[in-house]
């Protein structure tokens, strides 16, 4: 299981080098067909397959093309026979957002499941704590 930890570890890392550098293809890469992503922005109920998720990209690489980070800080990664999960904190900000509340994290789930022989990205989940005060 050593070795599938560390291929998904490396699968997660390419993933995150392309979000930064704005490579669509890098970002599709190993990501299951059917794949289900909920986002910090809506839709509330997610995006399902590769096509809305691929969807999803342009925006946040308009924003990112800004000077904002996106940068794996921690990562950790469990895999089984067929079945993984990976969860990770990034920065992930524009310099003045990153100065202004610099613990700031966006907290990255991941699921995947082996799929002809290797890793692929079926769940996808993006969120930020919500420090609003209560109403």
């Amino acid at each position: 299981m050593a070795d599938d930890e560390q291929d998904i570890r490396a699968l997660i890392e390419r993933w995150a080098t392309a979000v930064h550098t704005g490579d669509m293809a890098g970002v599709l890469a190993d990501h299951a067909d059917d794949i289900v992503m909920f986002d910090v922005p809506p839709p509330e109920q997610g995006v399902r397959g590769i096509g809305a998720y691929e969807e999803t990209w342009p925006g946040f690489f308009e924003w990112q093309a800004s000077g904002a980070s996106f940068e794996i800080e921690s990562l950790e990664v469990t895999a089984g026979a067929d079945v993984a999960y990976a969860f990770a904190l990034l920065r992930c900000g524009t310099p003045e957002e990153l100065r202004r509340d610099p613990d700031h994290r966006l907290r990255l789930t991941l699921g995947l499941r082996r799929e002809d022989g290797r890793w692929v990205v079926a769940h996808e989940h993006h969120s930020f704590a919500d420090d609003s005060p209560p109403e």
